[in-house]
């Protein structure tokens, strides 16, 4: 699977992303990995240091994948409430068909990985906040900045809750979150926002 066109450290990513699918994160060795990419044992550890490392790594990169498609839908529209609504159900409906995800989800040990979407989730999550608050900030630049960082990171944070405990139809949800997003910009107004919270924040 290595070759000179393709980096090792996506080789990798691509063989352990395909064996988390099929075995399971237990069933999975770092040879395995070593040996589906057509490189040493040694060369997974150097590059992810251990296995959770790389589980870890695989994770990252298709949350990095998901912001490129959501960076895309966010370019589509005009408006910040339709905008929100689209990105929030492209995320819900892709996430459904995601393998991976549903080997984390809902795999025979996906307790094992379970961590990597919930209580060790601060590098999927400051990455995908961080984006969607930049990317929201250049296309609505009249927007106050500390409020939408703040609803940006609770809309993610919500938004993958859903993912692993859906409560209601995608649609519904997309429009709860949207209304979450739009109400809270809209009380801080396009400057600020309300006095006394500013001042606490000065």
């Amino acid at each position: 699977m290595s070759s000179a066109e393709r980096p090792v450290r996506e080789c990798l990513l691509d063989a352990a992303a395909a064996l988390l699918v099929e075995r399971g994160y237990r069933a999975v060795r770092m040879q395995d990995v070593a040996a589906a990419a057509g490189v040493s044992r040694q060369t997974v550890y150097n590059e992810f240091g251990d296995k959770w490392g790389l589980a870890q790594a695989v994770v990252v990169r298709d949350n990095d994948r998901y912001l490129d498609g959501i960076d895309q839908v966010l370019s589509e529209h005009e408006d910040l409430y339709s905008a929100v609504v689209a990105a929030v159900l492209f995320t819900l409906e892709m996430s459904a068909d995601d393998q991976l995800k549903k080997a984390v989800l809902t795999g025979a040990d996906g307790d094992d990985m379970l961590p990597l979407l919930t209580t060790r989730a601060e590098p999927v999550l400051f990455t995908a906040s961080s984006r969607l608050a930049e990317h929201a900030l250049r296309q609505w630049p009249g927007v106050d900045r500390d409020a939408l960082v703040e609803i940006a990171d609770a809309a993610v944070r919500l938004t993958m809750s859903h993912i692993m405990l859906p409560s209601g139809p995608p649609e519904q949800v997309a429009h709860f979150i949207a209304r979450m997003v739009t109400s809270y910009i809209g009380a801080y107004g396009k400057t600020g926002g309300p006095a006394e919270d500013r001042a606490v924040r000065s």
